[in-house]
Parts: C-alpha cells; sequence; structure tokens
C-alpha cells in the first residue's frame, strides 16, 4: 500500500475516534442524549445553581461507602451560584431508574442560603434537625439519608437536585418528599444538579 495512502487512512481513522468521542460525550452528559428526569415544580425553572462533590464525579459511580454496601453515609456537596435574593435552599436525592417509579432517599429542607458546604455524613439517621437544616422522610421509612441500594443488574443513576427557594418553608421536621415539593410549587428560583451512578 501506497504511503500517501497509509497516512490517509490514519488520518481518517483519527476523524473517526474524534467524531465518536463527541458523540459519546453528548449523549453521556445531562440535557443532551440522556435528559435527567426533574420533579414538575423544578420543571419551569433554569438550571442555575452548580452542584458538585470532592467525592465523585458528575455522571460517574458513587463511592460504596456512600451506599448501603458500605458505611451508607451522605456524601460531601458543594453548592454555589445561589442568587442573592435566594431564601432557603432544599436538597433532594431520588433514584429515577428504580423499579417502581422515583424513589426518594434524602430531603433536607429549610437550608439557609448562606450554606455552600455540606460536610459527609451530615444526613444522619432518624436525625430531625441537623447542622444545615431540617431532614425528612425517605422511602425507606426512615429519615435522614439512606444510600444507594439498587437490586443486582442495571446502573442506576441518583439525582442530587438542590432547589433554590424565593420562600423560607415552615414545615414540620419528618415531611415526605411530596409534602415538601408541593409546598416548593411556584417558589423555585432555579435549581442545580449532580448525577450518581451506582450498580451492584
Amino acid at each position: 500500500m501506497p504511503r500517501r495512502t497509509l497516512v490517509v487512512s490514519a488520518v481518517l481513522a483519527i476523524v473517526l475516534l474524534v467524531i465518536l468521542g463527541v458523540v459519546v460525550h453528548l449523549l453521556y452528559r445531562p440535557g443532551a442524549g440522556e435528559e435527567v428526569p426533574l420533579p414538575d415544580v423544578a420543571k419551569e425553572s433554569k438550571r442555575i445553581l452548580t452542584v458538585s462533590s470532592s467525592a465523585f464525579n458528575n455522571l460517574s459511580s458513587i463511592p460504596k461507602r456512600y451506599t448501603c454496601d458500605d458505611l451508607d453515609v451522605s456524601p460531601p456537596l458543594s453548592i454555589s451560584d445561589i442568587p442573592k435574593d435566594v431564601k432557603s435552599l432544599a436538597i433532594i436525592v431520588y433514584d429515577p431508574d428504580a423499579p417502581r417509579g422515583i424513589f426518594y432517599h434524602w430531603i433536607v429542607y429549610s437550608i439557609p442560603p448562606s450554606i455552600t458546604t455540606v460536610d459527609e455524613g451530615v444526613g444522619a439517621k432518624n436525625r430531625r434537625e441537623i447542622s444545615i437544616g431540617i431532614q425528612g422522610l425517605n422511602d425507606f421509612g426512615y429519615i435522614g439519608y439512606g444510600g444507594p441500594c439498587p437490586p443486582p443488574g442495571s446502573r442506576h443513576r441518583y439525582i442530587f437536585l438542590v432547589l433554590a427557594l424565593d420562600i423560607e418553608l415552615d414545615i414540620e421536621p419528618g415531611a415526605t418528599p411530596t409534602q415538601v415539593l408541593e409546598i416548593c410549587r411556584n417558589h423555585v428560583v432555579g435549581y442545580g444538579i449532580l448525577v450518581g451512578l451506582y450498580q451492584r
């Protein structure tokens, strides 16, 4: 095969690999090929907050220590780009891929907008009030954080949703996710998400 033909073939192969990489990136980033399911109360607002974790990157695997297969403690989170007119925040963690529909793992509300760091392990089980706010009831049936615990098989997504609200929620500790989301309706200024993955 002539040298010129080999060079052209190599260039074409590189171009195809670059295109494939771009396609894969677009398919696996939220808001593109893989749309992140949001609660109705957040759908009409904009994604303005930045939510991240020092424990895992967006769309990467959640370390086992934050799941039911290990310590089952809440992961560290960082929240930024909070507008000045926000009165409170709420954190809602859920699995949209659960067999019977959305499964809520953690809900915290009445969080002051000055809170930008959530330390590891703050979502202690059966503690109604914690350092950052008030905890609600998860779908495991107890107050506090319950980590990823999917059935064996396919990979599940875990959405760490932070809502920025224009009101301070007047809700007793131990509220259900449905109750909290309903009170948030029409009060969501914006939101931010972090998506973690886990498979057993």
